[in-house]
C-alpha cells in the first residue's frame, strides 16, 4: 500500500484478480431443512431402556392372551397397566390387589389370571 497526499490506495495481488463473489437473486427464500435432535444415551441407560421395553412388549402380549375373545360389540376390551404406577405402590399385596380388580373380566381362568399377575410383579422387580 501506498500512501500519497492522504489517500491510501491498494494494489490487488494476482493471484486474487480471479475471485469474486455472486449473488442471484430470484425472489425466492429457500425453505430451511427442518432440523431435528437426536439424543444419544450411554450403554448403561440404553440397556435400562431395553429392558423396561421387553418388559412393556410382554405385558401386551400376555393382556392380549388375557382378553383374546371379542365383546359384544366386536371389539376386545383395553386394559391399560402402568408399570410406573404399579411400581409405587406400597407393597405386593396392595399391586396384586389393584391387578385383581382390573383383570377381573378377563377370559382366561383365574389360574392364568393369578400367574400373570406373579410374572408381571417378578418383571417389575427387575425395572
Amino acid at each position: 500500500m501506498e500512501a500519497g497526499g492522504g489517500v491510501l490506495t491498494a494494489e490487488r495481488s494476482p493471484a486474487r484478480s480471479n475471485l469474486h463473489v455472486a449473488f442471484t437473486e430470484e425472489g425466492k427464500v429457500k425453505e430451511r431443512r427442518e432440523k431435528f435432535l437426536t439424543a444419544k444415551y450411554g450403554s448403561h441407560q440404553m440397556s435400562l431402556i431395553r429392558k423396561r421395553l421387553a418388559v412393556e412388549m410382554w405385558l401386551f402380549e400376555e393382556l392380549s392372551k388375557l382378553y383374546e375373545s371379542k365383546n359384544e360389540s366386536g371389539n376386545s376390551r383395553e386394559v391399560e397397566v402402568d408399570i410406573d404406577e404399579l411400581l409405587d405402590m406400597d407393597s405386593d399385596e396392595h399391586r396384586k390387589s389393584y391387578l385383581q380388580g382390573l383383570l377381573v373380566d378377563a377370559k382366561k381362568p383365574p389360574h392364568d389370571v393369578k400367574k400373570f399377575i406373579n410374572d408381571l410383579l417378578e418383571k417389575a422387580k427387575t425395572l
